[in-house]
């Protein structure tokens, strides 16, 4: 059993606001593989849910008018990775969230759920910060989008405005970020299954038409500082240079003026490092291969 004060079933997005505003106290709920066992576990314990199941607006992946590539929040795992749309674009996405957990969170857990949970080991999180995702957060004052980087404001908490009944609806990946554009993730975890990452890494290139420099290379962490972020030194020395083992070689030195991991029980400061200079490398390397070139 748990300990829950209240469950409201939200019909539709309009009507997960207006429950919002009338019970700014109750936690959002849509797949429920963090919030129930959390509230099994005491932390959220009777506390009231506002269930936004029955709002399939949410659901599913497209391509709208302006060529984003269109990731309803209540999304789960499993479509994403299996998504035409993801698996022509932005595949590594979907290689990303299907390293989450086992299979019966993948089929119940969803995009909106791992990216409002705030926590910096999000299996999606990097990835969506490399592909310069942008958040769609809809309240009493219509929809506003804000770029995923400024929605993790800190540890846990990202920008969702209770006062205004906000919710995350949509996840959005710019055309400009994913036209002739190839990623990789790494997932290093203690354990290759139901394991929380120890360090994630996320690295997409674009490469010059004759595939002999970087056109343009973004790479993000996860659990290399209190939020997801990107290595901005390490892609401003990279874009524009010529693709060779030494350009890849400094480029994975430099992420290391811009990442701040923490000493913790899973892994050492130092350890966290030296894996984040490593797990660069291999991922621009890969992509490089996907995106056609040659080393």
């Amino acid at each position: 059993m748990y300990d829950m004060l209240a469950l409201y079933e939200a019909k539709d997005v309009q009507d997960a606001v207006r429950l919002r505003l009338e019970h700014p106290e109750a936690q959002i709920i849509a797949g429920g593989t963090d919030v129930l066992v959390q509230m099994r576990e005491g932390k959220r314990a009777g506390k009231a849910l506002i269930s936004i199941q029955k709002c399939d607006e949410m659901r599913g992946v497209s391509i709208d008018a302006e060529e984003n590539i269109r990731i309803g929040s209540l999304t789960s795992f499993t479509h994403i990775t299996n998504d035409p749309i993801i698996q022509k674009y932005i595949n590594v996405l979907g290689e990303a969230v299907d390293m989450v957990g086992g299979p019966q969170i993948r089929n119940a857990g969803t995009i909106g759920g791992n990216t409002c949970n705030g926590v910096t080991s999000a299996d999606s999180a990097s990835t969506l910060h490399a592909w310069e995702a942008i958040v769609e957060i809809t309240g009493k004052n219509g929809v506003r989008r804000i770029p995923i980087k400024e929605f993790y404001l800190k540890a846990g908490t990202v920008d969702l405005k209770v006062e205004d009944g906000e919710i995350q609806t949509a996840i959005l990946i710019p055309k400009a970020s994913y036209d002739r554009t190839w990623g990789h993730y790494i997932k290093y975890a203690m354990r290759n299954a139901m394991d929380i990452a120890t360090l994630g890494t996320s690295v997409n290139a674009r490469l010059s038409p004759d595939g002999k420099s970087f056109e343009r290379v973004r790479i993000a962490f996860g659990v290399a500082g209190p939020v997801p972020m990107r290595a901005v030194s390490a892609e401003a020395f990279i874009n524009g240079k010529a693709v060779t083992l030494a350009n890849i070689e400094e480029f994975g030195r430099k992420v290391l003026e811009d990442i701040n991991p923490r000493d913790s029980w899973r892994a050492s400061k130092a350890f966290r490092s030296h894996i984040a200079v490593e797990s660069a490398k291999r991922c621009l390397i890969e992509s490089v291969k996907l995106a056609g070139g040659e080393l």
